[in-house]
């Protein structure tokens, strides 16, 4: 992007603590314009350097980031950012306003100093326009009732998040009826025959119907074919409906090594990837089973009482609830009942907090990430990263059902994953529609 013609086409960005810790490069990517770090970010940003969270290294790499940037610089001061289309950046101390945020809101807090950084700029830099940048909605409005314009930190943001909606999964009518008998007589066809020029994507699943019949099947973009897709149990769990059987075909495929499944409460997706990992236990040295811990009320796990297991059991007992009822299928004297708590003893399989994953080394591992949609785009991909020679790592979660406060549909780790690798070979994904749980739990996600 050409550099502005001059210092009032560049805008001033104001960025909250909550934009450095979803992302410690941001500041490089507001093109030719300026960026102002209010110095009570940096003051937040000395409360989290400390830890092993993705928060902790966000705010780490970004104070390495600005060391770096301000090298000889005073940082008070305008310091340029590498590159000839970049802006420059500085540190704004509090500033004395005539407009004081502190007293609008009749509270003083590190949000409102953050504010009157901005108003401070608006009345000195004369004739720019100055934006704050938060990932905190509530601020942003705060922003907007004193007159600052404000927006969400868009870099990396999906545009458009209906269109993850038809990713993965399609329904073709009118398909030759020859075809399908081809399918079930033979269990493959050429996918040219079946879908023409149409647009074929790697790890596609299709609902083929004829006036006759129907047929489900995926396509295989190693051998340009459709493979006839049928309902198999895993560990003694059978798929009830189209979406299900697709997903426990990504899960068990060995050719696809990354899958994410997308549905709301209820729609089995946790079951179906632990059902899919335990059938193939023998492919692969441990399973982990984790998710994200969201604090209660957004407090540290710390304020909770009791021991670590006490304090994690709560986030970690849906995660058990599943593995009970698959364990469940089978009477307590059957092989499989008892193979289960053989393989919790033996800690083959893991169920924990995904902070206790992170830096391990994932090789030879089948790996289920349960609501993965309360993770950054950054730790989506710090956990696949890790992966090693055989592993198979499946992500599970609500892209609306967001549990963070700085996260959204359209920001989320799960959105992000599904937007950036659709279509790779080594990819599928799934959205499970329809509540499978109960006809009262339905109840609740269709009418309430």
């Amino acid at each position: 992007m050409p550099r502005a013609k001059s210092d009032k086409d560049r805008k001033i960005f104001v960025l909250d603590t909550s934009v450095i810790l979803y992302a410690h490069n941001s500041i490089m990517n507001f093109a030719e314009h300026d960026v102002v770090i209010p110095i009570t970010v940096l003051e937040e940003l000395d409360q989290f350097k400390k830890g092993n969270d993705t928060k902790n290294f966000e705010a780490r790499e970004f104070i390495r980031l600005l060391d770096k940037l301000s090298q000889d610089h005073m940082i008070h001061e305008w310091t340029p950012l590498n590159g000839k289309t970049k802006g420059n950046f500085r540190v704004l101390m509090n500033p004395e306003n005539q407009i004081n945020a502190n007293e609008i809101f009749g509270e003083e807090k590190n949000d409102h100093k953050i504010l009157n950084c901005a108003l401070h700029l608006k009345q000195h830099e004369k004739g720019r326009k100055v934006i704050l940048v938060s990932k905190d909605i509530n601020l942003r409005l705060k922003a907007k009732s004193i007159d600052l314009l404000a927006e969400d930190y868009e870099t990396g943001k999906i545009k458009n998040i209906t269109e993850l909606e038809n990713t993965g999964k399609y329904i073709l009518d009118n398909i030759d009826p020859t075809h399908i008998d081809k399918l079930f007589e033979q269990g493959y066809v050429e996918a040219k025959a079946v879908l023409g020029t149409r647009k074929r994507k790697s790890n596609a699943y299709y609902i083929l119907k004829s006036d006759k019949n129907s047929v489900l099947a995926y396509y295989n973009s190693e051998e340009s074919i459709l493979e006839r897709v049928d309902k198999k149990l895993a560990y003694n769990i059978k798929p009830r409906n189209a979406e299900q059987t697709f997903a426990l075909h990504a899960i068990t495929n060995p050719n696809i090594r990354l899958v994410s499944i997308q549905g709301v409460a209820g729609t089995g997706k946790t079951l179906l990837a632990l059902a899919g990992a335990l059938e193939q236990r023998r492919e692969y040295k441990q399973i982990y089973l984790a998710r994200p811990i969201v604090p209660l009320s957004n407090k540290d796990i710390g304020y909770l009482p009791g021991d670590i297991k006490s304090k994690l059991n709560p986030y970690m007992e849906p995660l058990w609830d599943n593995l009970k009822f698959i364990q469940n299928q089978y009477k307590e004297t059957d092989k499989e009942f008892q193979k289960i708590t053989e393989l919790v003893n033996q800690e083959k399989l893991v169920i924990q907090p995904l902070a206790y994953i992170r830096g391990r080394s994932l090789s030879n591992i089948f790996f289920i990430v349960d609501e993965a949609q309360n993770l950054t785009p950054h730790e989506i991909k710090t956990i696949i990263s890790r992966a090693g020679e055989n592993t198979k790592i499946v992500f599970t979660g609500d892209v609306f059902q967001i549990d963070t406060p700085y996260l959204d549909s359209q920001s989320n780790g799960l959105s992000y994953l599904i937007d950036r690798v659709k279509d790779h070979p080594l990819y599928a994904h799934i959205k499970l529609e329809k509540g499978e749980r109960s006809e009262l739990a339905n109840l609740a996600n269709e009418l309430l």
